[in-house]
Formats: structure tokens, C-alpha cells, sequence
């Protein structure tokens, strides 16, 4: 069966030496530091010379920083890692430029994720991994093969912040096709069940934060007693990591699964583009907002999509779906979050989510239909 040729990322464990991990943590530090400096040059020109700084002035920046003895600890590492950091400062300056995200923010130890990225040229593979200036190969549990006769591009090696080190291989692979599907979907988000699907499913919310949040709540009393800098800090919030990171393994794996599911059996999907920063502002529902992975969903879903050959169709947020008579085309004029049924001038018994899907649907279709440029009147 024929299939599509895409760049595909493959995660594993694997457990470094005393050694490989004093290494790795200079690196992670050099990284942070290259991505800082670089970040505060390209502030001060501009705010002081009205002079915009290319990624190609950085690339020469770093080169006199590894030249200056007070910064050449900056030769220790690979060149790799420094030169990809300033890559993403790069992409972080160029959304911005689009409007796309905030203006890029200084990294902090601790406090934003610890990696680096090795490229072709900085790693070796004979079976086994072997990163630049590292004389023994990686510990990797291959949970999962990778393709065969794939070759790695770039390896991303990164450490979160319950200690735990992972590799992130990216290779190309094959991709095979999915067979048509005559199915199409709907999709409406919610607290209560998940997602309503519109054929009258409703998949359940499992909640993942709330059946660890007394032991959460508990850690986090716990590391709140202890004085900052403490051994016994370090440990308290150690423990808080590994709850919150079990808590992100459900939830991942859950949205993951279902995420798979709604892809191979159906061949268009519409959704909502909700604006989940704004929603997460409301202090009664953010906690629910923010466990049940909307944002996540959807990009599994439209990665997923384009893998398979299949359809996502995104409609307007302020498409009024949930007022909507699904069987008439009528829109009521309010419809508080607690009225979960109604009864339209038509006739028609609705439940709120189903109706609310099969509109996203039907919108949807016309999307897939029509265009993109096809957007739903506002009331």
C-alpha cells in the first residue's frame, strides 16, 4: 500500500552515566546562556540603535563569546546545541513579527525545559547513539523500533523537571494511506463530557487533575514549608514535579488514543477554534479548561489529519452552535450554560452538545465544500 513520506519524531527514555549527565547539564546550561545573551543584544540594539539584529550577527556574536576568557567555558559543548538555540530565537522573533505569539521572554533555570539539539554532524549512530565530545554511546530503552532503514537527522536529547531524560530521534518515515472513510464528524468541546460527538456520543471527561489533586494539594503544602535553597526544597518540589507528570502521561496518552480513533474512522472532522487562553481567565472553569487539553487535542488531530489524508475543518468561534435548531436553522435568542435541553419553536427536543456538534458539522461541511474563506454569519 502506498503511503506518505513525512518527518517523523520517535521519543525514548534513556539513562546517562555520573558522567554523560554533568556533561549534559553544562550543555543545557551553555544553551540557556547563548539564548539569553543573544536575546538581550538584539533588545538593546534595537531599543538603543533602532537596529534589527539577524540570526546571522548572533552566529558571529557566538563566536567572539568562545573567543573571550571570560566565556570560553562556551567551547566546551557542541557547536550543535549553541547554534540551534539561536535558530529558535530566530523563530520566536519571527512570530512575533507575524503576531503570532508575545515577544520571546528570557529562559530561567528551573523554570523553562532543559534541552539541546544535536544535529547529523554532532552524533553518531551505530546501533547506538553517541553524542559529540561524549566518549561512551547513550543508555536508550528502544521501547519501539525505529523504521527501518531510517536515517536520523537531528536528535534532541532533554531532561524535564522530574529528572527523567529523553531522546527525540527524528527520522523519515513512511506513512501508509488510510482507505477512504464515508464517515464525517463533529466535534463540541465540554467540561462535563469531553467532547460531543454529532452523532450523538459523548465521550467522557476522565479528569486526570482531580484524581491526583489531594495528593497534589499535599505536596505542594508540603514544598510551601520548606525553606528556599534547602535540600529538602529541592526534593518537596521534585515530588510535585512527579505528580503533576503523571498527571500530563494520562491525559496525553488518553487524547492520544482518541485522538487516532476519530481519524481513521472518519474522513472529515470539524471542530471549534475556541480561544482557550481567554476561556482558561475564568476562575470558576479554569482548572477544568485546562485538564481537559483542548489546545493538545487539537494539534494532535491536525497533525494526525494531514498523516492520514484526511479532512480537519476549524469554523468560526463565534458561530453561534450551541443556539442553533440543528433541524430548523433557528437561533435563540440566549442559552445560559445551565440549560443543557430545549425545545425549538419547531418542534425539535435538543440536547445542547449534540445539537452544538452536528451545527460545527454542518458548518464544517460547508467549510470542505466552499473554502476556507467560508465563515458563518455573526449575530
Amino acid at each position: 500500500m502506498a503511503g506518505r513520506v513525512v518527518r517523523r519524531a520517535f521519543k525514548y527514555r534513556f539513562y546517562p552515566t555520573a558522567v554523560q549527565a554533568e556533561q549534559l547539564a553544562r550543555t543545557f546550561g551553555c544553551t540557556r546562556y547563548v539564548y539569553n545573551r543573544a536575546l538581550a543584544e538584539r533588545s538593546r540594539a534595537w531599543l538603543q540603535e533602532q537596529r534589527r539584529v539577524t540570526y546571522a550577527d548572533t552566529s558571529k556574536m557566538l563566536t567572539g563569546w568562545k573567543r573571550d576568557p571570560e566565556t570560553a567555558w562556551l567551547a566546551e559543548p557542541s557547536k550543535g546545541p549553541l547554534q540551534e538555540s539561536l535558530r529558535q530565537l530566530q523563530g520566536a522573533f519571527d512570530r512575533f513579527w507575524r503576531g503570532q505569539s508575545r515577544y520571546p521572554k528570557f529562559k530561567k533555570k528551573g523554570q523553562s525545559k532543559e534541552s539541546a539539539t544535536y544535529f547529523s554532524n554532532c552524533f553518531t549512530r551505530g546501533g547506538q547513539i553517541r553524542l559529540a565530545k561524549q566518549s561512551e554511546p547513550l543508555d536508550i530503552r528502544w521501547s519501539r523500533p525505529l523504521p527501518e532503514g531510517a536515517v536520523p537527522s537531528q536528535v534532541t536529547v532533554s531532561r524535564n523537571a522530574r529528572g527523567q531524560y529523553h531522546i527525540s530521534i527524528l527520522v523519515e518515515d513512511v506513512i501508509p494511506e488510510l482507505e477512504p472513510a464515508d464517515r464525517v464528524v463533529g466535534l463540541d468541546a465540554g467540561i462535563t463530557s469531553l467532547y460531543t460527538l454529532s452523532t450523538g456520543e459523548k465521550i467522557a471527561n476522565p479528569r486526570h487533575e482531580r484524581t491526583d489533586r489531594e495528593r497534589l494539594a499535599k505536596a505542594q503544602r508540603a514544598l510551601a514549608k520548606k525553606q528556599k535553597g534547602s535540600r529538602n526544597r529541592a526534593k518537596a518540589r521534585l515530588k510535585v514535579a512527579k505528580i503533576h507528570g503523571r498527571i500530563a502521561d494520562r491525559r496525553r496518552d488518553y487524547l492520544h488514543t482518541l485522538s487516532t480513533r476519530l481519524v481513521r474512522e472518519n474522513q472529515v472532522i470539524a471542530i471549534e477554534d475556541l480561544s482557550v487562553r481567554n476561556m482558561v481567565k475564568n476562575r470558576s472553569l479554569s482548572r477544568a479548561i485546562s485538564d481537559a487539553g483542548w489546545s493538545e487535542f487539537r494539534s494532535m488531530l491536525e497533525y494526525k489529519a494531514d498523516w492520514y489524508g484526511r479532512r480537519l475543518v476549524v469554523i468560526d468561534r463565534f458561530h453561534p452552535s450551541s443556539k442553533t435548531c440543528s433541524a430548523c436553522g433557528e437561533v435563540a435568542s440566549a442559552m445560559p450554560l445551565n440549560v443543557r435541553e430545549w425545545t425549538c419553536r419547531c418542534g425539535a427536543v435538543h440536547d445542547r452538545d449534540v445539537n452544538a456538534a452536528r451545527n460545527i458539522l454542518a458548518v464544517g461541511l460547508t467549510v470542505a465544500a466552499c473554502g476556507d474563506g467560508v465563515r458563518p454569519p455573526r449575530t
